[in-house]
């Protein structure tokens, strides 16, 4: 008999993916802001391997360098990456990755018992699993079942000028400065990555994906 854990949604995210998809929000309700449950940024793209698609979701950002070694993965928070193959918005494939102990754990892509905001993980059909990266050091990579995997801290990718974004909103300027300022130059997040064979998709041309946090229940 197949073990379960239940999880439920903590928080969500929304995006839509074509070859390359990025999606932001870093500043979120105080309950989740600077949790192990906050996400920040999702990305969807083709991988160095064009068979390839990558999924990279982070976490707990605006870290500063001084932060970063004590922030962590919290082993009562899932991150659930949704593929949807058929157009409905509707999740027909997840992948998973939950923390345990100094490894981050990843399920999946199989169809979900349950859609929506209550999920369960099949911990007998575990994908891979990899060694969490510490901060300052080599990053750590594993490749396992045709997939790879990352967990750890990295300098946030995100580039976006918050102060000229307020000047315009302030209506004190007309538009973006080139080159602007990188609000976030210097901070970083938390990251899960997994980088998965196309075939293992589904045949669909476009895929609607969306990440979540989910507690432990």
């Amino acid at each position: 008999m197949k073990k379960k854990t239940k999880m439920i949604l903590g928080l969500s995210l929304l995006a839509i993916s074509g070859l390359t998809l990025v999606a932001a929000d870093h500043i979120d309700a105080p309950l989740v802001t600077g949790t192990a449950a906050d996400i920040t940024d999702m990305y969807t793209f083709q991988g160095q391997e064009t068979a390839n698609l990558v999924f990279a979701v982070n976490t707990q950002g605006l870290l500063s360098p001084n932060a970063t070694a004590a922030a962590a993965f919290n082993e009562n928070v899932m991150i659930e990456i949704n593929i949807d193959n058929t157009g409905d918005n509707v999740e027909d494939l997840v992948i998973q990755a939950i923390r345990k102990g100094d490894k981050m754990y990843f399920f999946g892509p199989y169809a979900p018992s349950s859609t929506g905001t209550s999920s369960m993980i099949n911990i007998a059909e575990a994908s891979g699993s990899v060694a969490i990266s510490q901060y300052g050091a080599t990053p750590v990579t594993s490749t396992e079942s045709g997939m790879k995997f990352f967990a750890g801290p990295r300098d946030d990718p995100f580039f976006f000028d918050l102060g000229q974004f307020q000047a315009i909103l302030g209506g004190n300027a007309s538009g973006f400065n080139n080159p602007g300022t990188d609000t976030f130059a210097g901070s970083n997040v938390l990251s899960v990555v997994v980088e998965v064979p196309k075939a293992m998709l589904g045949n669909a041309e476009t895929l609607n994906v969306w990440s979540e946090t989910k507690k432990k229940q």
